[in-house]
Order: C-alpha cells, then sequence, then structure tokens
C-alpha cells in the first residue's frame, strides 16, 4: 500500500530501473532491486506492477540508512485491489464486481497518474464496507460467518500445516485455521500442493505429477486434482519467459507499460495473457492466446473478454506477427504500421 501523503514518492520498477541508470529489460534481469538489505516493495505481493517508496530506494543507493514508513494504519493509506479486497473481506475478483460503484469508482487513484494501477483510500473502502448490503443487520458479513484470519495470511498458514503434515484433510485446515472449508480450505491446499508438485517436476523431470504427488506424501485421493492444477502450473512457467521477454522489450521501446505478465488459464484450458500499452497506441492493449498469437484489444480493463471457443474478431481486433510466438521487434513493426496484421489469425 501506498501510506498516507507518500503518493509522490511511489515509483514504478522502469522508474526504479532509470534511477540505476539501467534499462528495464535489464533491470529485470539483474533483480537489483532482490539484493539484501534493498527496500522491499510497498505493492502488495500479488501485485502485476510493483511499487516502491522512492525515499527509501535513494537512500539504499546512497548508502544511507533506509527511512522507515508509517506502520499505523490511516483512513488516507491506499491500497491496491488485493488490499482493498482484503479490508473489505471478499476475494480480488469480486473486488473487480464492487470497484464499479460510484462511491468508489469515482476516488480511484492511478499510480502513475497515467494508465497506473488502481488505488482507492482506506477510508472510502471502509465506508463502502460499512453501507454494503448484506445477510446481517448493518450490511456486510455476519459476524463469525467467514475466515477468522486475513485472507493474505491464508496460504501462507495452510502451507505451514503442509508442511508439518503432507497427508493433512481438509476438515483439520478448516478446524486449525477457523477457516471455510469449502471453498477457502479447498483451493488453498489444492493450490498448495499443485505448486509443490510442479516444482518438485522441474527439479526432477523424470517425475511425472502423479509421481511427484507421490514422492510428497500426498493422499491418493488428491492426486488428480493436484495433478492437474501441477500441469496446468508448469505450462504457465513454460509461456511466461518468453511473454516477459515481449512485454519488457515493448516498455522499452514506450509502447507498453512495464508488467509483470500476469498468464492465466481460462475454462477450456488455454492459456493467456495481456499487456497494456501507453496511451499513444491506438490500442489499449495486446492479448496473447496460445491458439492464435498476438492480437490488439478494445478494451484495457478486460482485454481478453469473454472467451467464445472462436478467435476473437470485430472493430479494432488487428492479429500480429507471423506465428504463435513472434519475435518482438516483429511486433514493434506491427504496431508502428497499422497496414500490417490480419482481421484474422494466421494459424
Amino acid at each position: 500500500m501506498i501510506r498516507a501523503g507518500r503518493l509522490k514518492y511511489a515509483q514504478t520498477m522502469a522508474d526504479l530501473a532509470a534511477q540505476l541508470g539501467m534499462p528495464l529489460g535489464t533491470f529485470r534481469n539483474k533483480k537489483p532491486h532482490t539484493q539484501e538489505g534493498h527496500p522491499a516493495p510497498i505493492s502488495s505481493p500479488t501485485s502485476r506492477a510493483l511499487l516502491w517508496d522512492s525515499e527509501q530506494t535513494k537512500a539504499f543507493q546512497a548508502g544511507q540508512p533506509v527511512p522507515a514508513l508509517p506502520e499505523v494504519d490511516d483512513d488516507e493509506d491506499l491500497l491496491d485491489r488485493h488490499e482493498a479486497a482484503a479490508e473489505l473481506g471478499v476475494t480480488p475478483a469480486s473486488w473487480n464486481k464492487y470497484k464499479s460503484d460510484p462511491k468508489l469508482a469515482e476516488h480511484v487513484v492511478l499510480v502513475p497518474e497515467q494508465d497506473g494501477t488502481e488505488h482507492w483510500p482506506r477510508r472510502l473502502v471502509r465506508e463502502y464496507k460499512a453501507d454494503r448490503p448484506g445477510r446481517g443487520a448493518g450490511g456486510g458479513r455476519r459476524t463469525g460467518s467467514g475466515d477468522m484470519i486475513p485472507r493474505d495470511e491464508i496460504l501462507p498458514r495452510i502451507a505451514e500445516l503442509l508442511d508439518d503434515n503432507p497427508a493433512i484433510t481438509l476438515t483439520e485446515v478448516a478446524d486449525t485455521l477457523g477457516i471455510a472449508k469449502f471453498p477457502t480450505a479447498q483451493a488453498g491446499l489444492a493450490q498448495l500442493r499443485g505448486r509443490r508438485i510442479a516444482d518438485l517436476v522441474e527439479a526432477t523431470p523424470e517425475l511425472t505429477p502423479f509421481g511427484a504427488a507421490e514422492r510428497l506424501g500426498y493422499p491418493t485421493v488428491t492426486h488428480r486434482g493436484a495433478a492437474a492444477i501441477a500441469e496446468a502450473e508448469l505450462r504457465i512457467r513454460r509461456a511466461r519467459p518468453y511473454l516477459q521477454q515481449v512485454a519488457d522489450a515493448l516498455a522499452e521501446a514506450g509502447v507498453a507499460e512495464p508488467v509483470q505478465v500476469e498468464v492465466r488459464q481460462l475454462a477450456d484450458e488455454h492459456l493467456v495473457a495481456a499487456v497494456p500499452l501507453t496511451a499513444s497506441q491506438t490500442s489499449p492493449a495486446l492479448v496473447w492466446d496460445e491458439r492464435y498469437g498476438w492480437r490488439t484489444a478494445t478494451s484495457r480493463r478486460h482485454p481478453i473478454g469473454k472467451d467464445a471457443g472462436t478467435a476473437p474478431e470485430g472493430e479494432g481486433i488487428r492479429y500480429l506477427g507471423s506465428g504463435i510466438r513472434p519475435e518482438p521487434a516483429e511486433l514493434l513493426e506491427a504496431l508502428a504500421d497499422g497496414r500490417k496484421g490480419s482481421k484474422r489469425p494466421k494459424v
């Protein structure tokens, strides 16, 4: 979060790279922000676009003591979507629906100011929570009906239990942590098992996901679901380096916003990702689909849109590149020349 009164110090990854006199792609490769003692990002851990406090980073680079940030929550703290969702007690997906309410939408703060990450003052989120209709008197969740620990702590706490007992059950997780058995404990446990299976398969390529699940000591009844999550995770990990390379190249050329690419698997199991473009471009974003390659999008907020099982077509949609994974230079050329590309994918 951006603490109250410190908006002017918020800096993006591109800002931090420029402060170091380093191209963004080089910054991502060398990761100077991960060196010991470097100030931690002020954005939430799951945010796509990391932010730092420039007073802290400049002090660190100058070899001076890093000033501490306020630790007490303030009504004027600026929260990103993950933090706002946690404050409200809902999932980020639910927050995406709530944020269109005029009480919130009229006061959204973009960081950076042009085409940045959305933030909301904590005060407004709290006021919205107090006024939101719910199942109990006074709105919101009925006392005792929700999870008993903050949402951003649920996965780490489940991970601790899984470390101690790989065969732990949903009931044991729910009872120990005071969270709902369905879907909270079920989803968290399956996700963590799937990730750990993926980690083991990457480290030991001769293992299958089912073999990794058995080696990790997971109950047989969980193997199928955890293996499916692991296989999806592995596919995402294989696609991410190429997509990040393209995103970095577009950002360095000034045609895209610097982002940490989020790769998603849609309902029919194909992978997609989106890269927001700068205001200087005729399209708000580019979308990569593992079936069709790159195309322009017509919406910045919802660039991927609803998957209809066929290649999207229509006004504002142009397929770029000669294949599924064209080089960044080919995409840059197509973005610069509106005559390049096609209304339908070539593959």
